[in-house]
């Protein structure tokens, strides 16, 4: 019987150490991102590119690593999905205030006969002047676009029309860590974009 006082205080410890688990679980949920785009953390592809920007530097995904990067596939004579893209990344950079320092959007064209360095800066310009394009030599675009599961293709435009080229129209998130992490849909707006930016920007340091 004089053992009994132990087995009591055994029984609570278990008890109240029963009760903190649940409670560890459900921080740990909290602590998880609550992202509004499609989440695809994990993916095996768009692993990297190698590509030059529209100021002449030879650049890679490293260059950006401490930044959330956004990669988006269009061309500059696109007439929808590039400049409502851009323009909705441009809002989105808007409301990160200060933290859009820390994110860095890149615009990979698929157009490169046209969209020249020159013609790049003024079109991204427009948008953001810290936005960056990216060209490459017809090779190296394929190479890059296939890298990251973009289709595109040439269409010739009729007698007073420009050619037009059909691409995919989402982007894709990195976090600070060079990770591929969220794919967002073209009928995404600028809240979308700020929201999960800042998701990753706080989860990821």
């Amino acid at each position: 019987m004089r053992h009994r006082p132990h087995y009591y205080k055994l029984v609570v410890w278990l008890a109240a150490a029963l009760l903190v688990v649940p409670l560890l679980s459900a921080c740990s949920k909290t602590e998880k991102p609550a992202f509004l785009s499609t989440d695809i953390t994990g993916a095996d592809f768009g692993k990297d590119f190698n590509l030059t920007d529209h100021n002449g530097k030879m650049r890679t995904l490293a260059d950006f690593k401490g930044q959330v990067v956004t990669v988006f596939f269009g061309y500059t004579h696109c007439p929808d999905a590039c400049p409502a893209t851009m323009g909705n990344l441009a809002a989105a950079m808007d409301m990160l205030g200060a933290d859009a320092a820390r994110v860095q959007v890149l615009f990979i064209t698929v157009d490169p006969e046209r969209d020249r360095p020159e013609v790049l800066k003024a079109y991204l310009s427009a948008f953001n002047p810290d936005f960056l394009g990216l060209y490459g030599d017809e090779r190296a675009i394929k190479k890059t676009a296939k890298e990251f599961n973009v289709v595109y293709q040439k269409q010739q435009g009729g007698a007073h029309q420009h050619d037009s080229v059909d691409h995919s129209t989402g982007t894709y998130i990195y976090d600070t860590k060079g990770k591929l992490r969220l794919y967002v849909s073209n009928d995404k707006g600028a809240d979308v974009f700020a929201h999960d930016i800042s998701q990753l920007l706080r989860t990821s340091g």
